[in-house]
């Protein structure tokens, strides 16, 4: 799993190469630790090149969720992949996220 950070027009922009399962979520986390300091960007998570996604991953994202909204930060997620969509949608993700096909 491979994560990349970047700041573009004001926004926080992490992008994700890979397989976010459970034994790399943790590697993930700490690398997430730059966009939990949001105050005044948006989060943008890039999944256009994620693989796969398991529970302990989107408990990564949901958990950034919450932390970019106490701040009053928008967090969009880009470039999911329809197996990925599905498993957003049916947990009900889609209704939570701003889900976009490209940045």
């Amino acid at each position: 799993m491979k994560t990349e950070f970047r700041e573009e027009n004001q926004n926080y922009v992490m992008t994700f190469e890979g397989r976010l399962d459970t034994p790399s979520s943790l590697q993930v986390e700490r690398d997430m630790q730059v966009l939990y300091d949001c105050e005044g960007h948006d989060i943008i998570l890039d999944c256009t090149n994620l693989e796969y996604i398991t529970s302990s991953g989107m408990r990564l994202f949901l958990d950034l969720l919450k932390v970019a909204k106490s701040k009053g930060s928008k967090c969009t997620i880009v470039g999911l992949n329809d197996e990925i969509y599905a498993i957003f949608d049916e947990v009900g993700f889609i209704n939570l996220f701003d889900i976009r096909q490209t940045l």
